[in-house]
Parts: C-alpha cells; structure tokens; sequence
C-alpha cells in the first residue's frame, strides 16, 4: 500500500512497536504506519508468547540499524519492549509515543528491568478500562519513566478489539510528542 504524502506530521524515520500478534492489519498502528512517510516495522520471531529480553533484543536490533535517531510508536507489549530497549541503545531515540503500556506484572516480567527514567521525551497514552494495565499502574509507569501522560477516557486497550482501527487522534497525541522535542 502507498503511503499518502500530504500532510505527514514529520520526516524523520518512525520505528512501529507492535504488540501481541503483531497488530494486524485493521489496527491503528498499521493505519498510522500508512498514513506516516519513513515507517519500519519491527518484526518479532514469535508473535504470540511474548519474551521480554528476545522482544527487546529485536528493537535494539531495529534501532541500531538506523543510520539516525527514531521516533518510536509502541503499543501494548511492544511499550515494554521498547523501554528495556532504549536502555541499551543510547541516543537512537528521539521520542517514544507508548500507547496501551502492557502491565509487566501480567507477564512476570520484574519490575526493576523496567525502572529507568527514559533519556528522551515520551509520552505515556492510557485508557480508564483497559483490561491489559490498569489506569493507575499506566500512571504510575508513565511517573517512573518520566513520561508525560494522557487518560483517553473508557477506550478498553485501545486496538481493533476496543474499536480502533484508524484512530486519528493518535496524530494529535504524536504531534505533541513532537513538540516536547522541540521545546527542549
């Protein structure tokens, strides 16, 4: 599918951070990923039983091989496996839009790996339902991460399940992590 080049909201590469299965095609961020010039898709070896060190491992891969620093949009468990990522790839980041973070404790991930303040701006959006991660838990990993952070009110994970295929709010929400950039 061509991706559309009027109005893109910038021009430096976009790293997409799917979550389980790989948020297929009816889901936001496939819509985004063709609405978006310079995308790239991380690819996962197993999409359905997430591994936090293998998940990680395959976005450091993805960052390293940029030749300059990404903007990262992730959702779900792909939101973990991209901050256990930027730890190990220092200044390949420019901004991180997490959308959906994934609770660590539903997955027995311990929360230390997870405990670093993020290097870049960031941007923690949440939904006051979701059956993945509690509002309060979002918020509060949002704090640990120094993210800024956005209750969307009862959207459930915010995915094809909830109703969101194309979700044009989301260029809103990534146009002011944009602007956190520039402020800085």
């Amino acid at each position: 599918m061509m991706k559309p080049q009027n109005d893109p909201i910038l021009v430096d590469p976009i790293l997409i951070v799917p979550g389980l299965r790989n948020s297929g095609p009816g889901h936001w961020q496939t819509w985004f990923e063709h609405t978006q010039p310079r995308t790239r898709r991380v690819q996962q070896q197993d999409w359905e039983h997430p591994h936090l060190p293998d998940w990680a491992g395959r976005v450091r891969d993805a960052l390293e091989a940029e030749p300059a620093p990404v903007w990262v949009v992730a959702h779900s468990f792909g939101c973990l496996a991209s901050v256990a990522a930027a730890c190990q790839a220092p200044g390949k980041i420019l901004g991180a839009l997490l959308v959906a973070p994934a609770d660590p404790d539903r997955f027995q991930i311990p929360a230390v790996v997870l405990e670093e303040q993020l290097p870049f701006p960031s941007l923690v959006v949440a939904s006051s339902n979701d059956p993945w991660v509690s509002l309060d838990s979002a918020r509060r990993w949002a704090r640990t991460w120094g993210s800024d952070f956005i209750n969307v009110g009862p959207l459930g994970h915010i995915n094809v399940d909830s109703g969101h295929g194309p979700w044009p709010e989301v260029l809103q929400h990534f146009s002011r992590l944009q602007q956190s950039l520039e402020l800085a």
